[in-house]
């Protein structure tokens, strides 16, 4: 029994209140710290075999132009897969998927994304087609990398891979432009996806 010296414990209002403001603190606190791991593997599979079928429409193009048609438009089909991806995941797992963590990957990749749509139309206006697969190659992996600071350690990796085939890409034949976008976005997003879905929960 308290003596008569003690305070009253307070159970009101405001100390809910006070409670339930220091949980959500805490909350935040653990998902900024966390890792993003909504990135979504399968989403990366399927966006790889969309970029394979992809590189064989655009290879038999007759103009840059029309090159460059099909794989700004596989590009878009992409970054839906992408979204939907990741969404979805981070639904599955009762996550925020444009918080803490989730929201500096979306903002790290997408920044060099933009810059890649600029320099893409610059080069394009210019008749410099041959520096695209380069360019896309080297930039999508600077994003990955980025994003993937606050992810989990494989998806940096990923975009560690992509800028050294985009380096490469500037140093072998024009000739070899889709083949090397295909191995890129084809072959790397499909291997790096399956090993992301099979660890990190699809």
């Amino acid at each position: 029994m308290p003596s008569a010296s003690t305070p009253p414990l307070d159970t009101g209002p405001e100390l809910q209140a006070r409670a339930l403001e220091s949980i959500g603190f805490i909350r935040r606190a653990i998902e900024e710290a966390g890792a993003f791991t909504s990135v979504s593997g399968w989403a990366q599979v399927a966006i790889g075999i969309t970029a394979l079928a992809s590189a064989a429409v655009a290879h038999r193009q007759a103009s840059p132009g029309a090159w460059l048609g099909v794989w700004v438009g596989a590009a878009a089909i992409g970054a839906a897969i992408a979204t939907l991806g990741m969404m979805r995941k981070a639904r599955a797992a009762g996550a925020a998927w444009f918080a803490g963590p989730a929201r500096k990957f979306v903002i790290s990749f997408c920044l060099p994304m933009v810059a890649g749509g600029i320099l893409t139309a610059a080069l394009a206006r210019d008749g410099h087609y041959d520096a695209l697969p380069g360019a896309w190659l080297l930039l999508f992996g600077t994003a990955v990398a980025c994003g993937g600071a606050f992810s989990v350690r494989i998806v940096p990796v990923m975009g560690w891979c992509f800028m050294v085939l985009g380096a490469a890409a500037f140093l072998v034949p024009a000739a070899w432009g889709d083949g090397l976008l295909a191995l890129g976005f084809g072959g790397l997003l499909i291997g790096f996806g399956i090993a992301i879905a099979r660890r990190y929960g699809g």
